[in-house]
């Protein structure tokens, strides 16, 4: 399976950036993810619940990034075992495109393969979750990321990530 997009992001691409490296972003943006770990500067554990058509499973795997290059993009890889359910491998480059009014456009190309019982539910079920997960993720991001409307009370204004930021 193969897949490819873009999202605009209302944030530079230092602070996208800094949000794809951050376990914290990550747990809140992955539907059904459960931990995450980083072992290393380019590695992680995470597991993640999910429910594809019928099959409700839990995969833990391993998360590798590599090919980096701050702030423009990584490629980031992974493999997880849903025990039973199937097993699922793949990777995606993620690129970070900076526009002139201070946003960011992240383009992803994502390539995976699954096997086991999900492999079964066929492919229009498994394209047509993953491609749902994928907005999930990137909407979720985009509002943990990007910036508060002007227009909302002050105390809202500083969202999680701009508060650590000071």
């Amino acid at each position: 399976m193969d897949m490819n997009g873009s999202q605009r992001i209302e944030a530079s691409p230092d602070t996208v950036w800094a949000a794809l490296n951050d376990v914290d972003v990550l747990k809140a943006c992955i539907p059904g993810c459960e931990t995450i770990n980083k072992t290393s500067d380019t590695d992680m554990d995470a597991k993640v619940t999910l429910k594809i058509g019928p099959v409700k499973a839990s995969f833990t795997g391993k998360v590798t990034l590599s090919d980096l290059d701050p702030p423009h993009g990584y490629t980031i890889s992974g493999e997880g075992s849903g025990g039973a359910a199937g097993h699922a491998k793949g990777g995606a480059k993620v690129r970070l495109e900076p526009l002139e009014d201070g946003a960011t456009m992240l383009h992803y190309e994502v390539s995976a393969q699954i096997g086991g019982k999900i492999a079964q539910l066929g492919s229009r079920l498994i394209d047509a979750t993953a491609k749902k997960l994928a907005g999930d993720f990137f909407q979720k991001f985009g509002q943990i990321v990007g910036p508060v409307p002007e227009d909302a009370p002050e105390a809202e204004k500083k969202g999680w990530f701009k508060k650590m930021l000071g």
